[in-house]
């Protein structure tokens, strides 16, 4: 009864239940212990050190939360998850008793109270996002959609419980022995995540981990300043820090010079905490959907500043406590729903990955940074100039003031956002310059469901999905009738989170007879959600249904339904499925039906990441049948084992399954750029494997694509795999705007290259003066195993010199402007000389300094033409000695050149050049081995017919 009560008002199957309630239990626990602290710690506070030291207080804890962001973030680079969670709450729990401790003895004074008064605003930003990472380890994407609200519940809950029992607990036991009561919450937290980690997390392979856990925030910052929809939000969010500060302040000076005993005040602080955070629950359920709906975004975010300015604009005239109560409540109530709700409304239209990678910048930094300048103004106005307390209402009027004028910027740009991203989606002769609309969101949304074209449908969809808000579940259901098969899988893929009224399971069930693999998986996904039935009954009737094409869907449907989930695996007998699914094929004798049953075995195991069945992934890896080895492909990258990894990149050198190739491994996450960064630099694969892994880093367009081609370029000697990174790089820029490249590690780089070149030039400038001087004394052309061993290094080195060109100007495309640095390139490739000095002429506008005098003269020295004798007679005042020459490229990283000059040693056959050789004769490289022994053979045996 339960059960199916949960099942029908959460969306909640049978076997996340215990999950569910666990991780709400969780949550629960953590936000109740901030509720007894947060409040008690602010009575001991304003009760010892006096209101007037919130503002050094405040700064403090901007101080802290950046720092304490910073090791953080260190550490989750070193550390598992679990350990972190698990050190935070020991070191909670130990900070509590000793605080306990303190309390219980009367020391706690001074500067230790500025110590856990930002200890607990710490507390607050780590503990509860450690517990949504978690959260996102713990659940797929499709389970998180469904189970974060009821989750979240927990949170809103224990902020209730733990403020009322603080108000009804603190007269009588005291704060000592409340904090003690927090403490043993938090030990409470640690059976909790041991069984969540051994049941959930656990079985997750670290590709798996790494793609659920969010991404990286590096360079936040460009981001946010590159987009002005972003720059707006972000000033909305930290005006609002500060004026929220500041009516704290006020809520906590008045209240304390009210209430002077420390433990009534924390029963104060707590009944009020908690009266807070159920207003806000009352507005969430009863008011929020109707005011954002209804009346739009613009309106909703005017709401919370508008009734602050009311709220000051009364206290000026009745200056008392039930004032600023009514003022704090405002503010705590109206942001934690309605200005929510319309805030997460007001990012809709900017990208999915743009809004993950800035998150956690606007949540810590911004928010930090606020209050540090929330505690700089007060203690500007209340320790510098003396300003009366009451008078911070003044400041909090202007304030709301400058939040209300960038409430109108940014609903301009927010509908500027949503017009630009439909019009992206049209051919510019169909695109339909509107004016931003004055529409509710809501109606605009009904107005692209309505009358928007196919692409603009699917855009708002996806937006719907982001949001996922059961204002559009009738909306989105009138779609199931839309002539476009992507649209309604699309609608049906919404109504899987929107929607729990059964009423159109029937509907649903219809379009199971469309033939499309896309409206068949999103139908049997809502059926088995959805279904009254048990969800074992619901899949028996479809996987033995008589439509061969429902049944290979469901099949494929309850693969992804028990991924991860090896006890649904067991309950629904998937392992049996499998096994009859392969009798059936090894029974068949029409080839091409077998082909085809074989490809959907195939495409089960590794959207189920079925172990058992990962020899077929590998059968199919080596199949003769494109077909069947593009699935084998596809399907190994669904699992994303690391059993496959070595196996896809072996079939890079393939031209027809390289693309594949890079999908599947882009399906491992970012987590897969370091694997690759490691194979590269090891012989683990051929070169003509590693020569392709660049390509392969670059797909992912991650800031660790960019660190890691960077430092393949660096430490790799073979020159193909450089010049494919630098390649990579370049691409990388012009693709993506929000990546970093350190200018002074490139500029680095770029003197380096120059430095090869020139060694690669003086090494061709001594081959061509000899073939030219041996030319001279013969008087004819002459060609002999020398001559011909000297041309094959000079084509070489040709080729090297010309691959040389490329990095160097491949790594400035990463200094400037990439259109600037390529038309110079292709203007010193041409064969106009005009053209050639032009190039010369903006390069050196372009460049600095430093990189002009290194750059300049290798350039001029590209375009001599060497054919003639004026050019040689100049070139051999700088030349090197061929000894030079050989022990030069000897000493280099390129194994081809090497070779080479081995091979040239071998032919002319003197004694002098033993000493180069002689360190090759035992290495690590045989060919390098085999080459330097024939050289010492030859030489040697010259030289005893000579004796």
């Amino acid at each position: 009864m339960i059960k199916n009560t949960f099942k029908k008002i959460f969306d909640i199957k049978n076997e996340e239940i215990k999950t569910a309630l666990l991780m709400q239990g969780y949550i629960f626990l953590v936000i109740a212990t901030l509720l007894v602290i947060k409040p008690t710690i602010n009575s001991l506070f304003i009760s010892d050190l006096g209101a007037d030291s919130l503002p050094v207080g405040y700064l403090l804890i901007a101080i802290s939360a950046i720092i304490t962001s910073f090791f953080y973030s260190k550490a989750t680079e070193r550390f598992s998850l679990k350990r972190i969670i698990k050190f935070t709450l020991t070191f909670s729990i130990i900070s509590l008793i000793l605080l306990g401790l303190l309390l219980h003895f009367q020391l706690i004074k001074g500067w230790v109270l500025y110590v856990f008064y930002a200890g607990v605003a710490i507390y607050a930003v780590l503990i509860t996002s450690q517990f949504w990472v978690l959260a996102n380890l713990v659940f797929n994407v499709r389970e998180a959609k469904r189970l974060f609200g009821f989750i979240g519940a927990g949170a809103i809950t224990g902020g209730i419980f733990g403020g009322y029992l603080t108000t009804i607990l603190a007269p009588y036991i005291g704060n000592a022995n409340l904090i003690f009561i927090a403490a043993l919450f938090l030990v409470c937290c640690f059976p909790i995540l041991s069984i969540l980690w051994k049941e959930k997390v656990e079985r997750l392979n670290t590709f798996k981990q790494k793609k659920r856990i969010a991404p990286s925030q590096e360079r936040s910052f460009k981001l946010i300043r590159s987009s002005k929809h972003l720059s707006y939000l972000s000033i909305i969010i930290g005006i609002g820090v500060i004026t929220a500060r500041l009516v704290d302040f006020q809520f906590s000076d008045i209240a304390s010079k009210k209430i002077t005993d420390s433990e009534e005040l924390t029963s104060f602080f707590g009944f009020w905490l908690s009266t807070f955070n159920l207003i806000s629950l009352l507005i969430q359920l009863f008011l929020t959907r109707k005011i954002v709906g209804v009346w739009g975004v613009g309106f909703s975010l005017l709401l919370l500043p508008l009734f602050v300015l009311l709220g000051a604009l009364l206290f000026l005239v009745f200056p008392e406590l039930w004032v600023v109560i009514l003022l704090k409540a405002t503010d705590g109530s109206l942001k934690q729903s309605v200005n929510k709700s319309a805030m997460e409304l007001l990012a809709l239209p900017l990208p999915y990955t743009l809004k993950k990678k800035t998150k956690s910048f606007i949540d810590v930094v911004v928010d930090s940074i606020a209050t540090g300048i929330a505690g700089c103004i007060l203690i500007f106005l209340i320790k510098g100039l003396d300003v009366p307390e009451h008078y911070i209402m003044l400041l909090i009027l202007l304030l709301t003031l400058v939040w209300v004028y960038f409430v109108f910027k940014v609903r301009k740009e927010y509908f500027l956002s949503f017009r630009k991203n439909l019009e992206n989606l049209l051919p510019i002769s169909q695109k339909r310059i509107k004016k931003a609309t004055k529409d509710s969101f809501l109606k605009g949304m009904k107005n692209v469901f309505e009358n928007g074209t196919e692409k603009e449908i699917l855009f708002m969809l996806g937006k719907t999905k982001e949001l996922n808000d059961k204002r559009f579940a009738e909306t989105v259901r009138k779609l199931l009738s839309h002539p476009s098969n992507s649209v309604k899988a699309e609608a049906l893929r919404n109504l899987y989170y929107l929607n729990n009224d059964n009423s159109i399971i029937l509907e649903i069930q219809d379009m199971l007879k469309i033939e499309n693999d896309e409206v068949v998986l999103a139908a049997l996904e809502y059926i088995l959600l959805h279904a009254d039935l048990n969800e074992s009954i619901v899949f028996d009737t479809y996987l033995n249904h008589p439509n061969e094409y429902i049944s290979r869907a469901a099949l494929l449907s309850l693969a992804k339904e028990t991924r991860d989930n090896p006890s649904l695996q067991y309950k629904y007998e998937f392992s049996t499925h499998i096994k009859d699914k392969i009798s059936k094929i090894k029974s068949l004798q029409d080839d091409e039906i077998k082909e085809k049953e074989e490809i959907e075995l195939i495409k089960v195991i590794g959207h189920a990441d079925f172990k058992e069945g990962y020899s077929y992934i590998l059968d199919g890896l080596t199949s003769p049948y494109f077909v069947v080895k593009k699935n084998a492909i596809l399907a190994a990258g669904n699992t994303m084992s690391p059993v496959f990894v070595d196996n896809l990149l072996e079939l890079l050198e393939d031209k027809s399954y390289r693309e594949d190739v890079k999908l599947a491994l882009l399906h491992y996450d970012k987590a897969m750029v370091e694997v690759l960064h490691h194979k590269a630099l090891h012989n683990q694969h051929s070169l003509s494997i590693r020569r392709f892994i660049p390509q392969v880093i670059s797909v992912f367009k991650n800031q660790e694509s960019v660190n890691a081609l960077l430092d393949i370029f660096k430490t790799v000697e073979d020159l193909t795999i450089r010049l494919e990174c630098v390649r990579a790089l370049s691409a990388l820029k012009v693709e993506t705007s929000d990546l970093y490249f350190d200018k002074n590690k490139i500029a680095t780089l770029i003197l380096e290259e120059c430095k090869l070149y020139n060694y690669t030039l003086y090494a061709m400038h001594t081959q061509i003066i000899i073939q030219y001087m041996k030319r001279k004394k013969f008087k004819k052309q002459f060609f002999d195993a020398e001559m011909d061993a000297r041309e094959s290094l000079m084509e070489l080195l040709e080729r090297r010199l010309d691959a040389g060109l490329e990095r160097i100007f491949k790594l400035l495309e990463l200094q400037y402007t990439p259109k600037d640095v390529q038309i110079a390139y292709k203007g010193i490739l041409s064969e106009e000389q005009e053209k050639r000095t032009n190039a010369i002429e903006f390069l050196d506008i372009l460049l600095n300094q430093n990189l002009k005098n290194t750059l300049i003269p290798i350039i001029e020295a590209t375009i001599l033409d060497t054919s003639s004798e004026e050019v040689i007679e100049m070139i051999s005042k700088n030349k090197f000695t061929e000894y030079q020459c050989f022990e030069t490229i000897l000493k280099g990283k390129d194994l081809r050149l090497k070779l080479a000059v081995l091979y040239l040693i071998e032919q002319k056959g003197e004694h002098k050049y033993l000493p180069l050789i002689t360190p090759f004769m035992q290495n690590e490289d045989k060919k390098i081995e085999d080459f330097a022994k024939k050289a010492y053979n030859n030489i040697m045996t010259k030289n005893t017919s000579k004796e």
